[in-house]
């Protein structure tokens, strides 16, 4: 006689689940570390015109963004279908862009102030004197480094 028996049920045993907390900790810190907060909702259409010698900026601490384009379809009823000037999250008057770029400096680090670069993101549809009226306020505060944000692309697209 044998002193063991088989159990002849075929049950499975019952799966752990000890390691499951530290799946779903592992997998929570992965997207709070990889998740990147956008900095402002886009109020304005922004299609880019295109380009076809693009360079990309490299340090993106050191750039502010001005937006400017018609309002998008949601603001359309309130603030009308002229061309606006968007400033972080609200839109702004031509006579706010120095105030905005000096609030901006003084919130950056002391290393960083003089270089600062003016990122302008302006619909492809809006008219130059809008850019100009930006770029007169610029020069009166001592922004001087401008870059035109653009998308690659055949720049004859732009002509339409």
């Amino acid at each position: 006689m044998s002193k063991f028996k088989k159990k002849k049920s075929g049950d499975l045993p019952a799966i752990s689940t000890a390691s499951l907390p530290d799946i779903v900790f592992m997998l929570l810190f992965f997207f709070m570390v990889a998740t990147v907060m956008r900095d402002s909702t886009l109020m304005v259409k922004n299609t880019l015109p295109a380009a076809d010698q693009v360079q990309k900026l490299d340090k993106k601490d050191r750039v502010m963004y001005i937006y400017a384009g018609k309002p998008s379809q949601r603001y359309q009823e309130k603030f009308g279908t002229q061309p606006k000037i968007q400033l972080n999250d609200k839109f702004a008057t031509v006579q706010d862009v120095g105030a905005f770029v000096l609030a901006e400096r003084a919130a950056k680090r002391q290393e960083l102030q003089n270089v600062l670069t003016t990122s302008l993101k302006v619909d492809g549809d809006t008219k130059m004197g809008l850019i100009s009226d930006i770029k007169q306020e610029l020069r009166k505060v001592n922004a001087l480094k401008i870059n035109y944000t653009t998308r690659t692309g055949d720049y004859t697209q732009n002509l339409d």
